[in-house]
């Protein structure tokens, strides 16, 4: 059995911890091996030196306040600062010191890493606050002017005015609904990107053939020269963002009649296949290239560059965050016959659904 100074000897020589012991002016008399492992000083360098010879130069002036408290005999709990390691850099130290007649015990911890962790986090903080903020703004900033602009046009609307005026109301009305949807596109992208995630509220139980029969109804209604064939087949309900949902079956809808054949119905289907909610909208015309159906979902994707492109491309990552939110997954499938985007969900999902 080791003997306590035996004990007391190996636990000098294996702690990972600096130990050390200093006389009344701050030199120090002994160290042991881990300050050769932290800081990569050898004993010799180490010792008849005072401690200000390794501190950072802003933190002298605390660390003489705290030595003049231990030579006063109150121990040191807790105090850190910077030592400059062998190579020029620096690492934090957590310093314990305690007075014993006129020599002084410490001991000190390498904090390096848990001050860099902790100085990331608060900057990851500030950041998503920023992007909070940000937010807000662009929400407040584009919108209020919209506002303005909706107003005074629904007053004129209420005066007489010649044909020519009607017209010229008519025309703003329809860019300021225009642009209403491209800011709604990008408070989304900035929400998904920027933000906290998509906005939901997914405690109401949906019935999802209702709500897919009155987006159909109304994009027919805008579209009487487009067929929409339906194939409803799902029973129940499932919970869900009312109004996120709509926006997302309005949207695949809304690219189907853009992009499939006018002389070719839109096929849409509804059905429950192993408890999962699965709903696909198909069009004819045009395949969407091999290389280009891996970045369909990415944002400001548009299968129609050049001038005549419409909107910013930002509608089918909308709806795929919005699928995400709903612990759910958009796919695409394209070939020379027809076009499918495929919707899915759990009917009943094992955990909350997350704004993403």
């Amino acid at each position: 059995m080791n003997s306590p100074v035996e004990i007391h000897s190996l636990t000098w020589n294996v702690t990972p911890d600096l130990l050390g012991i200093l006389d009344n002016n701050g030199v120090f008399i002994e160290t042991n091996p881990s300050w050769q492992h932290t800081l990569g000083w050898e004993r010799e360098e180490v010792q008849s030196r005072t401690f200000y010879d390794f501190l950072h130069p802003d933190d002298i002036a605390e660390n003489a306040a705290a030595f003049s408290e231990i030579k006063a005999g109150k121990p040191i709990l807790d105090f850190e600062n910077r030592y400059r390691h062998k190579d020029g850099t620096y690492r934090w130290l957590s310093w314990n010191a305690v007075p014993e007649g006129s020599s002084y015990f410490c001991s000190a911890r390498d904090i390096t890493v848990a001050k860099k962790n902790a100085a990331s986090l608060r900057s990851r903080e500030q950041e998503a606050l920023l992007r909070e903020q940000f937010v807000a703004v662009l929400g407040h900033d584009l919108r209020n002017p919209l506002a303005a602009i909706r107003s005074a046009v629904s007053i004129m609307g209420r005066e007489e005015q010649s044909e020519r005026t009607s017209e010229m109301i008519t025309a703003i009305n329809g860019c300021v609904d225009r642009m209403a949807a491209l800011i709604a596109d990008i408070m989304d992208f900035a929400r998904s990107k920027l933000g906290s995630g998509l906005e939901l509220t997914t405690s109401e139980q949906l019935d999802p053939v209702e709500l897919l029969s009155d987006a159909i109804d109304e994009i027919a209604l805008a579209n009487p020269d487009r067929t929409i064939n339906r194939h409803l087949t799902f029973t129940g309900t499932v919970p869900g963002d009312r109004m996120r949902l709509t926006q997302l079956v309005s949207n695949l809808l809304g690219n189907a009649i853009a992009h499939g054949d006018p002389d070719t119905a839109i096929d849409v289907r509804l059905s429950e296949e192993n408890g999962r909610l699965d709903l696909r909208v198909a069009n004819a015309g045009e395949p969407i290239p091999a290389d280009k159906l891996g970045a369909i979902f990415e944002p400001f994707y548009s299968a129609d560059p050049g001038e005549h492109k419409k909107g910013l491309g930002l509608g089918l990552f909308i709806v795929s965050q919005i699928a995400k939110a709903h612990g759910g997954e958009m796919t695409v499938n394209s070939d020379s016959v027809q076009t499918v985007f495929r919707f899915s969900m759990p009917t009943h999902p094992a955990r909350p659904f997350m704004d993403v």
